[in-house]
């Protein structure tokens, strides 16, 4: 009986290989700002298996706009090997890299002006990306993690707090689903983001709510 207990969750872990997700950013006034999406694939590499996550966002206000794009390669069990970002916020442009070796416990982080640092890491440390489809595969047996560092360039320090289901209005239809509060505290700034997962057999993110000064930002999922 014990051993069906343990075996019963992963036999639930969702098995795509592929997935692509598309989402519309607004105001709560209800006014678009832009598109963003999330793609994720599974491969092998030398037998491993691999998963790719790639976000990509554009959104713009007047005289001010905003291109991002993420992406993770991580292990099968969701340990960050590297992550890639590159950004332009208004005239500000960046561009970096994060390799993670769990093995030696360090990460190593260059900006393309030739910056370089070490980090200190676990063995199984997690991007912001990474972190995402962990959660989901989490919520899918039915668990919630306990709060732990995430990378992200700087290190975050991630809590998330399960507040039920509800059902949610997505693309302009009701959908059943499992309401999260994750605050992240990082070296200069703490704030908490609001997200929704969809009920189905991979918990996918249908929602999400970041609150800022001029107001609440909303990402949905266009179907």
């Amino acid at each position: 009986m014990t051993f069906l207990r343990w075996l019963l969750p992963w036999l639930a872990i969702p098995a795509f290989s592929q997935e692509a997700l598309r989402y519309t950013i607004n105001y709560a006034s209800g006014l678009s700002l832009g598109e963003a999406s999330l793609i994720a694939s599974k491969t092998k590499v030398e037998g491993e298996e691999r998963w790719g996550v790639q976000f990509e966002l554009d959104a713009s206000v007047p005289g001010f706009a905003v291109v991002d794009r993420f992406q993770s390669v991580a292990t099968g069990a969701w340990c960050s090997i590297e992550l890639q970002k590159a950004t332009k916020h208004g005239r500000r442009v960046g561009e970096e890299k994060t390799a993670f070796d769990g093995k030696s416990g360090q990460a190593t982080r260059e900006t393309k002006d030739g910056g370089k640092s070490k980090i200190t890491i676990p063995r199984c440390a997690k991007d912001a990306l990474a972190y995402v489809m962990f959660l989901r595969q989490q919520l899918v047996t039915g668990k919630v993690p306990p709060p732990e560092t995430v990378f992200f360039g700087a290190e975050y320090r991630v809590r998330t707090e399960f507040k039920g289901t509800q059902n949610v209005t997505v693309a302009e239809k009701a959908t059943p689903a499992e309401r999260l509060m994750v605050t992240v505290k990082g070296p200069a700034s703490e704030y908490t983001v609001e997200m929704f997962f969809a009920k189905d057999a991979t918990r996918t993110p249908v929602l999400v709510r970041v609150p800022l000064k001029v107001g609440t930002l909303t990402m949905e999922l266009a179907r």
